[in-house]
């Protein structure tokens, strides 16, 4: 009697694990892309000037960024939204006579301008180089609040490798039974900030002169991503 209980158990051991033999995984990456409009901007641009006189070729630095600070208070910007970002003041040297001869100092420094209203962007660089500045580095956006866009990126990356999966399950003739682990890869957010500043109206060399700087906003591209095991039978 012992022996065939025996048998029935191993028997229903075996049945029982032909489900989970016959189990198949598919591994898949989902991702999902939202873009948002970006409002706050942070605008570098400075000033460099020359000269033999270290002092002086610092002095003309000084008085073009104390101009410039003039300049964006009296457009609307606070004071603590402009800020040394760089300075830096370095020998120019010409090689004569088989040694090096000093010519000048190069002077120069950098603001980090904080802007809230993307519709005065272009309008402040214009501003600013009006007052004296004669660099512009770059701009750099972002938006105060994303999380929204990150919860549906989540939502478009899950969707994303669900559809990968039911794809590779349909051509191998297998059906999605469910989901083994789920795993986040990530979410980021980055600038697509490609052709952003331009001067408009220039045609001709003497339209040059009153070109304004146009500075379309950034859309800013968050990118999330997931791994999927999913079980199919």
């Amino acid at each position: 009697m012992k022996k065939v209980f025996l048998l029935f158990l191993a028997l229903f051991m075996m049945l029982a694990a032909v489900p989970a033999m016959a189990e198949t995984k598919i591994t898949v990456n989902g991702t999902g892309e939202i873009r948002v409009s970006a409002d706050t901007a942070v605008i570098s641009l400075g000033v460099e000037a020359r000269d033999k006189n270290v002092l002086k070729a610092q002095q003309k630095v000084n008085e073009a960024i104390a101009a410039i600070r003039t300049v964006l208070t009296e457009q609307g910007i606070k004071e603590e939204n402009i800020n040394t970002e760089f300075i830096n003041i370095y020998a120019i040297y010409d090689y004569q006579n088989g040694q090096d001869q000093l010519a000048a100092y190069n002077a120069s420094s950098t603001l980090a301008i904080k802007v809230t209203d993307m519709e005065k962007v272009g309008a402040l660089i214009d501003a600013a180089f009006a007052a004296g500045a004669n660099t512009l580095n770059g701009i750099s956006f972002s938006a105060s609040d994303t999380e929204e866009a990150k919860n549906e990126a989540l939502k478009m990356a899950v969707a994303d490798a669900s559809n990968k999966a039911g794809i590779l399950a349909e051509a191998s003739g297998l059906e999605i039974a469910g989901i083994e682990t789920i795993s986040e890869g990530g979410v980021f957010s980055y600038e697509n900030n490609v052709g952003n500043v331009y001067a408009k109206g220039i045609d001709t060399l003497e339209a040059a002169a009153d070109a304004g700087t146009v500075v379309q906003a950034a859309k800013l591209i968050v990118n999330a991503s997931v791994t999927i095991t999913f079980t199919a039978e």
